[in-house]
């Protein structure tokens, strides 16, 4: 099974329990794959949001597009305190994403990824409205 395979069945499985929201992002004018974005778990005080997108879908506004409509989303349906947003600290693009929402730097760490490489993390904090 290919790990996207594997992702997208993780995913429907993680929805169904009421764990994850996991979303596609699409182009509007083409319906264009452009990434996925979602939020973990959902019943937590303090869920995490994430995202990714393909390199040719950088720099347009499309990851705040779709964490600001996550947060909304959450916002009306959720009952949290803030939502965990964790980035690169050396990724100044997507670091915007969280400060244009209103997310403040909570703390900053280390993390080993699936490629065994070390992230430098800043995670922030993102208030309920």
């Amino acid at each position: 099974m290919s790990e996207t395979e594997l992702f997208i069945n993780e995913s429907l499985l993680e929805m169904q329990n009421g764990d994850n929201l996991i979303v596609v992002i699409l182009r509007k004018d083409s319906q264009e794959f452009l990434g996925c974005s979602g939020i973990h778990e959902l019943n937590s005080k303090c869920p995490a949001a994430g995202i990714w997108l393909k390199k040719s879908a950088h720099g347009y506004g499309y990851g705040v597009e779709a964490i600001a409509a996550l947060k909304k989303w959450a916002d009306d349906n959720l009952d949290y305190e803030y939502l965990i947003y964790p980035v690169d600290r050396a990724n100044i693009p997507s670091r915007k994403i969280p400060e244009r929402l209103g997310g403040q730097i909570f703390r900053e760490y280390e993390q080993i990824n699936l490629s065994s490489n070390i992230l430098h993390l800043v995670e922030y904090r993102i208030p309920k409205k």
